[in-house]
């Protein structure tokens, strides 16, 4: 059994999370948080922790952002849209077992700013905030550090919210740049055009 109680955003997820493990879990029932929910999360933060488990979309994102301000020191489990889609719909519901195992697995700590964080210029600098491929390059630097995706300012805050050290940062950044290499991609030339944060 998981001690946490996962927040996800309804039944579906519920049900889905529960085939994937024993676990409690609050449903934030949509994307307009009420005041009673979120009363009931930051008890659960208080009594037993929170990890938030929300859809790879923009909706799943806002609740993320949302939670992570009014109740401190969430945890954070990640799904790729990949993991999480089926028939062209995104959810946690469409997510299989396994998917959600990894995802609980990998499930990240919000931490107070490190001072050694990434800069904004080294982000730029690997190519992660704007041209060709800089979405699939975040993507991917995404899932090997266990922060999931996010558009470029999001993502420069996960990296300093969650305190991934510039080791980290490198050594993941090689390992998806050997990786586009090996399957013949050019990650900064080849993907989808990103115009921007």
């Amino acid at each position: 059994m998981i001690r946490e109680i996962i927040v996800v955003e309804g039944r579906d997820d519920t049900a889905a999370v529960q085939r994937a493990v024993v676990a409690d879990t609050i449903e934030t029932g949509g994307s307009a948080l009420s005041e009673e929910v979120i009363a009931r999360i930051r008890l659960a933060q208080a009594t037993r922790g929170v990890i938030i488990l929300t859809d790879p979309d923009y909706p799943g994102e806002r609740i993320r952002r949302i939670l992570s301000a009014r109740v401190p020191g969430c945890k954070h489990a990640f799904l790729s849209r990949e993991e999480a889609s089926r028939n062209g719909k995104i959810g946690v519901e469409y997510a299989s077992p396994e998917a959600i195992r990894r995802a609980l697995a990998a499930v990240q700590t919000e931490m107070p700013e490190q001072p050694e964080a990434i800069t904004w210029e080294e982000l730029m600098a690997a190519g992660l905030c704007s041209g060709p491929g800089a979405r699939r390059r975040r993507e991917a630097l995404g899932r090997r550090l266990g922060i999931g995706y996010a558009n470029a300012r999001q993502f420069h805050k996960r990296l300093r919210v969650f305190g991934v050290s510039r080791e980290m940062f490198y050594r993941a950044l090689r390992e998806v740049e050997e990786g586009f290499a090996a399957v013949g991609v050019g990650a900064r030339a080849k993907g989808e055009g990103d115009a921007g944060p």
